[in-house]
C-alpha cells in the first residue's frame, strides 16, 4: 500500500500530466478500467495504481490510498485505478494515413484517432497538433490509440518523400464535390487542417485532390466529422 504523495512511483507518475515528461520517457497515463484493461491487454501497462485490489498477472500492481489517488488522477478522483504505460512502437506505414495539420482540439484528436482505427488509417502523422498523449485526448480515443501508430512530422516532407500515396486534401469552397470523386486507390492519405483556418495554403498546392464536402444550411462542418466522413467514404469506396 503506498500511502504518501511524496513516494518516488508517485512523484514519477504525476510528472507525466506533463508532455516534457512523457516525451522524455516515452511514457503517459491511463485512467479508468476500460483504458487500463486496453492497456494491460495490449501489453502497454507498466505500472497500475488502484484504491481497490485487482488483479493483472505480469503487471506490477499497487493499492493506493485515496489522497494518493486523487494526486494522480486528471480528473482528482478520490476512487479508481490508473496505469503508466509504454507508448506503442512504430510500425510499417499503413496503406491508408490520416494527416492532421495544426489540430488544436484534444477532444477532436481523440475522436479522430477513433474514427482513423475504425476504418483503417492505422498511420496518423500530425504537425504542430495537441499531443498525442494528452489526457483528453487518450479519454476521447476509449482505447484505440493502442491499435494505431501514432508520429508526430512535417506534413510537407510527407508528401514529398512518400509519392506512391494520392493525396486527398479538404477545400470548403473550391474542392471537387466528395460524391464526384470516383476512386479511392489502394495507397490514400487523408489531410484534415485546423479547426479555424483550415489547410494551409502549402498542403493544398501539394495534395493530388481537394475535396469538397457538400452541405445544406452550414458553411463548414467540425474537422472530426469531416474527417468521419472522408474515411468512411475511402474504406467504403476501395
Amino acid at each position: 500500500m503506498i500511502e504518501s504523495i511524496n513516494n518516488i512511483k508517485i512523484k514519477d507518475a504525476c510528472k507525466l500530466h506533463q508532455k516534457k515528461y512523457r516525451t522524455e520517457t516515452n511514457t503517459f497515463l491511463v485512467e479508468g478500467e476500460h483504458l487500463v484493461e486496453e492497456a494491460v491487454r495490449t501489453g502497454h501497462a507498466i505500472r497500475i495504481f488502484s484504491t481497490q485490489e485487482t488483479d493483472y498477472p505480469g503487471v506490477e500492481t499497487w493499492m493506493v490510498t485515496k489522497p494518493v489517488m486523487k494526486k494522480l488522477s486528471e480528473l482528482g478522483e478520490e476512487n479508481g485505478i490508473i496505469a503508466v504505460c509504454q507508448k506503442p512502437q512504430s510500425k510499417p506505414l499503413s496503406n491508408s494515413v490520416l494527416m492532421l495539420d495544426h489540430i488544436q482540439d484534444p477532444g477532436n484528436m481523440g475522436t479522430l484517432i477513433r474514427t482513423a482505427a475504425a476504418f483503417g488509417f492505422h498511420t496518423i502523422l500530425a504537425e504542430n497538433s495537441v499531443d498525442f498523449y494528452n489526457e483528453k485526448v487518450i479519454r476521447s480515443t476509449q482505447g484505440t490509440l493502442f491499435h494505431v501508430d501514432l508520429m508526430e512530422g512535417y506534413l510537407v516532407e510527407f508528401i514529398k518523400t512518400h509519392p506512391g500515396y494520392h493525396y486527398y486534401g479538404t477545400d470548403v469552397n473550391n474542392g471537387t464535390f466528395l460524391r464526384d470523386v470516383v476512386l479511392f486507390p489502394k495507397k490514400v492519405a487523408i489531410i484534415l487542417g485546423n479547426e479555424g483556418s483550415g489547410m494551409r495554403a502549402e498542403l493544398k498546392s501539394l495534395v493530388n485532390t481537394n475535396i469538397t464536402i457538400q452541405m445544406q444550411s452550414t458553411e463548414s462542418l467540425n474537422v472530426a466529422i469531416a474527417g468521419g466522413i472522408l474515411m468512411y467514404e475511402s474504406s467504403r469506396r476501395k
